[in-house]
């Protein structure tokens, strides 16, 4: 399951989980990506969904969440601490996990970006999650790869995107059909 914000939903037929789904589906791995992006959310928002998501048992769940607090100025001990919350709920039903971080523009400040970065690779360690440190890593100062607002990746930028996740999650799949 693939549980975010923008990034994660995506615009249909172009998201990044839409491109997981097609990896996953070539190289044999018979897992079902659920979408579960919500363009504009917040961590707070995906506090308030996380019972949704828990109850669906997901065999792995994909979190990324972070840019809509960081791009409204959210003190990043809120957004960490509604992370955290989220990561220890999904540990406490056993659901394993891995952490997409994201950064922000360099115009935000080193005072607010250096700690909003740094917050993802502090969780992982805490929980001793997978991270990619940043989900637009490949894409993400290549405006080919971008959507016009700077900040989204279009349709090929996702592609690489779900490939980039792809070879992330692959050692933890297993060649199975699940639900």
């Amino acid at each position: 399951m693939t549980f975010g914000d923008s990034l994660t939903a995506g615009v249909a037929g172009r998201s990044y989980p839409e491109n997981l789904q097609e990896l996953l589906d070539r190289n044999g791995l018979r897992y079902r990506v659920d979408n579960q992006g919500v363009s504009g959310d917040t961590t707070t928002d995906g506090l308030a969904r996380i019972d949704n998501v828990i109850s669906q048992h997901p065999r792995l769940v994909l979190l990324e969440f972070g840019g809509n607090d960081g791009l409204r100025g959210v003190p990043v001990t809120a957004t960490e601490k509604n992370l955290d919350e989220m990561i220890r709920r999904l540990k406490n039903e056993n659901i394993p996990l891995v952490l997409l971080g994201i950064t922000l523009p360099p115009n935000y400040g080193s005072d607010y970006v250096k700690p909003f970065t740094e917050m993802f690779p502090r969780l992982a360690k805490k929980y001793r999650l997978k991270l990619m440190a940043f989900l637009l890593v490949h894409v993400y100062q290549k405006s080919t790869l971008m959507q016009p607002d700077g900040i989204h990746p279009n349709g090929e930028g996702n592609k690489i995107v779900a490939h980039d996740v792809f070879e992330l999650i692959k050692p933890m799949l297993a060649a199975e059909t699940l639900r």
